[in-house]
Protein backbone atom coordinates (compact mmCIF):
# COMPACT_ATOMS: atom_id res chain seq x y z
CA UNK A 1 0.00 0.00 0.00
CA UNK A 2 1.84 2.90 -1.51
CA UNK A 3 1.08 6.59 -1.50
CA UNK A 4 -0.18 6.71 -5.12
CA UNK A 5 -3.00 3.91 -3.75
CA UNK A 6 -4.49 7.35 -3.31
CA UNK A 7 -4.00 9.39 -6.06
CA UNK A 8 -7.89 9.96 -6.53
CA UNK A 9 -8.76 10.34 -2.90
CA UNK A 10 -5.54 12.03 -0.71
CA UNK A 11 -7.37 13.13 2.13
CA UNK A 12 -8.38 9.33 2.79
CA UNK A 13 -4.34 8.58 3.13
CA UNK A 14 -4.74 9.32 6.88
CA UNK A 15 -8.12 7.67 7.80
CA UNK A 16 -6.88 3.99 6.57
CA UNK A 17 -5.70 1.75 8.87
CA UNK A 18 -2.56 -0.18 7.19
CA UNK A 19 -3.22 -3.65 6.93
CA UNK A 20 0.29 -4.83 8.88
CA UNK A 21 -0.86 -2.86 11.81
CA UNK A 22 -4.63 -4.15 11.49
CA UNK A 23 -5.97 -6.96 13.98
CA UNK A 24 -8.66 -7.92 11.47
CA UNK A 25 -5.54 -8.45 8.70
CA UNK A 26 -6.55 -12.32 9.58
CA UNK A 27 -3.14 -14.59 8.37
CA UNK A 28 -3.26 -18.00 9.18
CA UNK A 29 -1.12 -16.67 12.18
CA UNK A 30 -3.62 -13.55 13.48
CA UNK A 31 -6.61 -16.12 12.83
CA UNK A 32 -5.29 -19.02 15.14
CA UNK A 33 -4.79 -16.20 18.22
CA UNK A 34 -8.64 -15.21 17.63
CA UNK A 35 -8.97 -18.58 17.83
CA UNK A 36 -7.26 -18.82 20.93
CA UNK A 37 -9.28 -16.20 22.38
CA UNK A 38 -12.17 -17.51 21.54
CA UNK A 39 -11.87 -21.14 23.54
CA UNK A 40 -10.47 -19.55 26.18
CA UNK A 41 -13.82 -16.73 26.29
CA UNK A 42 -15.60 -20.10 26.34
CA UNK A 43 -16.68 -20.38 23.16
CA UNK A 44 -18.01 -23.81 21.28
CA UNK A 45 -15.71 -25.45 18.83
CA UNK A 46 -18.06 -24.78 15.94
CA UNK A 47 -17.79 -20.73 16.73
CA UNK A 48 -16.87 -20.38 13.17
CA UNK A 49 -17.10 -22.05 9.75
CA UNK A 50 -14.14 -24.72 9.15
CA UNK A 51 -11.05 -23.72 7.66
CA UNK A 52 -12.31 -26.25 4.21
CA UNK A 53 -15.59 -24.57 4.34
CA UNK A 54 -14.39 -21.49 4.13
CA UNK A 55 -11.78 -21.92 1.11
CA UNK A 56 -14.31 -23.46 -0.74
CA UNK A 57 -16.72 -20.50 -0.26
CA UNK A 58 -13.76 -18.39 -2.10
CA UNK A 59 -12.79 -20.66 -4.76
CA UNK A 60 -16.41 -21.16 -5.66
CA UNK A 61 -16.55 -17.70 -6.65
CA UNK A 62 -12.60 -16.92 -7.10
CA UNK A 63 -11.24 -20.18 -8.28
CA UNK A 64 -11.67 -18.87 -12.00
CA UNK A 65 -9.82 -15.56 -11.41
CA UNK A 66 -7.61 -15.06 -14.52
CA UNK A 67 -3.89 -14.85 -12.46
CA UNK A 68 -3.16 -11.27 -14.99
CA UNK A 69 -6.22 -9.59 -13.63
CA UNK A 70 -6.53 -7.08 -10.77
CA UNK A 71 -9.47 -7.75 -7.99
CA UNK A 72 -11.60 -4.89 -6.85
CA UNK A 73 -13.03 -4.96 -3.35
CA UNK A 74 -16.57 -2.85 -2.67
CA UNK A 75 -16.75 -1.50 0.64
CA UNK A 76 -19.25 -0.25 3.09
CA UNK A 77 -18.73 -0.74 6.72
CA UNK A 78 -15.41 -1.04 8.57
CA UNK A 79 -13.39 -2.13 5.61
CA UNK A 80 -13.31 1.31 4.29
CA UNK A 81 -11.06 2.07 7.26
CA UNK A 82 -9.96 -0.78 8.42
CA UNK A 83 -9.17 -3.45 5.03
CA UNK A 84 -6.84 -5.66 5.93
CA UNK A 85 -5.56 -6.23 3.07
CA UNK A 86 -3.13 -4.53 1.09
CA UNK A 87 -4.41 -2.98 -2.04
CA UNK A 88 -3.24 -0.83 -4.87
CA UNK A 89 -5.82 1.66 -5.50
CA UNK A 90 -8.96 3.10 -3.88
CA UNK A 91 -11.51 5.34 -5.33
CA UNK A 92 -15.04 6.31 -4.69
CA UNK A 93 -17.50 3.67 -6.05
CA UNK A 94 -21.74 3.50 -6.48
CA UNK A 95 -23.54 0.55 -6.43
CA UNK A 96 -27.37 0.49 -7.56
CA UNK A 97 -30.23 -1.46 -6.32
CA UNK A 98 -28.29 -1.62 -2.68
CA UNK A 99 -28.48 -0.08 0.51
CA UNK A 100 -26.66 0.20 4.02
CA UNK A 101 -28.49 -1.38 6.69
CA UNK A 102 -27.87 -3.31 10.18
CA UNK A 103 -29.81 -6.66 9.94
CA UNK A 104 -27.55 -9.09 11.22
CA UNK A 105 -27.46 -9.54 14.76
CA UNK A 106 -24.36 -11.05 16.36
CA UNK A 107 -22.65 -12.40 19.72
CA UNK A 108 -19.19 -12.04 18.64
CA UNK A 109 -16.81 -9.27 17.96
CA UNK A 110 -18.86 -6.00 18.96
CA UNK A 111 -21.79 -8.12 20.58
CA UNK A 112 -21.48 -11.36 23.27
CA UNK A 113 -24.63 -13.08 23.84
CA UNK A 114 -25.83 -10.45 26.91
CA UNK A 115 -25.24 -7.35 24.74
CA UNK A 116 -25.86 -8.49 21.07
CA UNK A 117 -25.23 -6.43 18.66
CA UNK A 118 -26.08 -5.47 14.63
CA UNK A 119 -23.36 -6.05 11.99
CA UNK A 120 -23.97 -3.77 8.69
CA UNK A 121 -25.01 -5.60 5.77
CA UNK A 122 -25.23 -4.79 2.21
CA UNK A 123 -29.37 -5.22 1.26
CA UNK A 124 -31.27 -5.31 -1.81
CA UNK A 125 -33.31 -2.23 -1.81
CA UNK A 126 -34.41 0.64 -3.99
CA UNK A 127 -31.41 3.00 -4.46
CA UNK A 128 -27.80 3.65 -4.53
CA UNK A 129 -25.16 3.00 -2.02
CA UNK A 130 -21.93 4.72 -1.93
CA UNK A 131 -18.74 3.02 -0.40
CA UNK A 132 -15.49 2.44 -1.59
CA UNK A 133 -13.60 -0.15 -3.87
CA UNK A 134 -10.19 -0.99 -2.94
CA UNK A 135 -7.83 -2.57 -5.97
CA UNK A 136 -5.82 -5.47 -5.50
CA UNK A 137 -2.74 -6.18 -7.86
CA UNK A 138 -2.81 -9.37 -9.80
CA UNK A 139 -0.42 -10.93 -8.25
CA UNK A 140 -1.97 -10.38 -4.76
CA UNK A 141 -5.58 -11.59 -5.67
CA UNK A 142 -5.21 -15.23 -3.83
CA UNK A 143 -3.43 -14.16 -1.11
CA UNK A 144 -5.07 -11.38 0.06
CA UNK A 145 -8.74 -12.48 -0.54
CA UNK A 146 -7.81 -15.58 1.45
CA UNK A 147 -6.97 -13.65 4.19
CA UNK A 148 -10.29 -11.01 3.73
CA UNK A 149 -12.18 -13.95 3.57
CA UNK A 150 -11.31 -16.06 6.99
CA UNK A 151 -12.64 -12.44 8.33
CA UNK A 152 -15.86 -11.56 6.77
CA UNK A 153 -17.09 -15.45 6.14
CA UNK A 154 -16.01 -16.40 9.44
CA UNK A 155 -19.62 -17.38 10.16
CA UNK A 156 -21.25 -17.64 6.74
CA UNK A 157 -23.43 -14.33 6.94
CA UNK A 158 -22.61 -12.92 3.85
CA UNK A 159 -23.18 -13.86 0.07
CA UNK A 160 -20.51 -12.51 -1.79
CA UNK A 161 -21.09 -12.17 -4.90
CA UNK A 162 -19.66 -9.69 -8.06
CA UNK A 163 -21.46 -6.50 -8.52
CA UNK A 164 -21.03 -3.76 -11.38
CA UNK A 165 -20.76 -0.50 -9.88
CA UNK A 166 -19.85 2.89 -11.08
CA UNK A 167 -16.67 4.93 -10.01
CA UNK A 168 -15.54 8.82 -11.28
CA UNK A 169 -12.74 6.15 -13.12
CA UNK A 170 -15.43 4.20 -15.24
CA UNK A 171 -17.25 1.40 -14.23
CA UNK A 172 -16.14 -1.75 -12.63
CA UNK A 173 -17.02 -5.20 -11.16
CA UNK A 174 -16.05 -5.58 -7.55
CA UNK A 175 -16.25 -8.42 -4.99
CA UNK A 176 -19.45 -7.16 -2.73
CA UNK A 177 -20.67 -8.97 0.84
CA UNK A 178 -24.21 -9.41 0.71
CA UNK A 179 -26.71 -10.56 2.98
CA UNK A 180 -27.13 -13.77 3.42
CA UNK A 181 -30.87 -13.71 4.08
CA UNK A 182 -31.08 -17.90 4.95
CA UNK A 183 -28.49 -16.86 7.49
CA UNK A 184 -29.57 -17.56 10.99
CA UNK A 185 -27.91 -14.41 12.11
CA UNK A 186 -30.03 -12.70 9.29
CA UNK A 187 -33.17 -10.58 11.13
CA UNK A 188 -33.61 -8.01 8.22
CA UNK A 189 -34.17 -4.20 8.83
CA UNK A 190 -35.72 -4.12 12.53
CA UNK A 191 -37.83 -1.62 13.56
CA UNK A 192 -35.81 1.81 13.96
CA UNK A 193 -35.73 2.35 17.52
CA UNK A 194 -34.81 -1.28 18.27
CA UNK A 195 -32.16 -1.21 15.88
CA UNK A 196 -30.74 1.79 17.74
CA UNK A 197 -31.50 0.46 21.58
CA UNK A 198 -29.15 -2.60 19.98
CA UNK A 199 -26.49 -0.39 19.00
CA UNK A 200 -26.71 1.41 21.75
CA UNK A 201 -26.20 -1.69 24.12
CA UNK A 202 -24.42 -3.79 22.38
CA UNK A 203 -20.41 -4.65 22.93
CA UNK A 204 -17.95 -7.49 22.28
CA UNK A 205 -14.33 -8.26 22.29
CA UNK A 206 -13.56 -5.84 19.58
CA UNK A 207 -15.40 -2.74 21.42
CA UNK A 208 -18.74 -1.61 21.45
CA UNK A 209 -21.52 -1.21 18.40
CA UNK A 210 -21.90 1.81 19.09
CA UNK A 211 -18.15 2.74 18.52
CA UNK A 212 -18.80 0.78 15.10
CA UNK A 213 -21.39 3.38 14.33
CA UNK A 214 -19.41 6.26 15.18
CA UNK A 215 -16.46 5.06 13.52
CA UNK A 216 -18.90 4.56 10.52
CA UNK A 217 -20.53 7.73 10.51
CA UNK A 218 -17.67 9.63 10.70
CA UNK A 219 -15.46 8.22 8.14
CA UNK A 220 -18.76 8.95 5.50
CA UNK A 221 -18.88 12.02 6.60
CA UNK A 222 -15.18 12.37 5.49
CA UNK A 223 -15.83 11.58 2.63
CA UNK A 224 -18.31 13.27 1.99
CA UNK A 225 -21.02 10.49 2.00
CA UNK A 226 -24.65 11.40 2.96
CA UNK A 227 -26.13 8.19 4.01
CA UNK A 228 -29.67 9.42 5.62
CA UNK A 229 -30.46 6.10 7.42
CA UNK A 230 -26.30 6.17 8.94
CA UNK A 231 -26.80 9.64 9.77
CA UNK A 232 -30.31 8.99 11.59
CA UNK A 233 -29.05 6.71 13.65
CA UNK A 234 -25.84 8.16 14.61
CA UNK A 235 -28.44 11.72 15.77
CA UNK A 236 -30.47 8.89 17.33
CA UNK A 237 -27.50 7.35 19.13
CA UNK A 238 -25.02 10.44 19.38
CA UNK A 239 -28.39 11.95 21.61
CA UNK A 240 -29.32 8.89 23.76
CA UNK A 241 -25.39 9.39 25.09
CA UNK A 242 -25.82 13.14 26.06
CA UNK A 243 -29.42 11.97 27.69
Amino acid sequence: MNADAFIHLPDLRGRVTHPEQSLLRLTPEMFAMWEQRARAAGWPANWRLPDDVIEASRLALLGDHGSGDDLWIYSYGSLMWDPGFHFAEVRLADVEGYQRRFTLRIDLGRGSRDYPALMLSLEKQQGCCRGLAFRIAAADVHTESAILWRREMLRGGYAPALVPMTTPQGPITALAFVSNTAHPSYVGELPFAETAATIASGKGVLGTNREYLVQLATQLEALEIHDAYVAQLYASIDASAIG
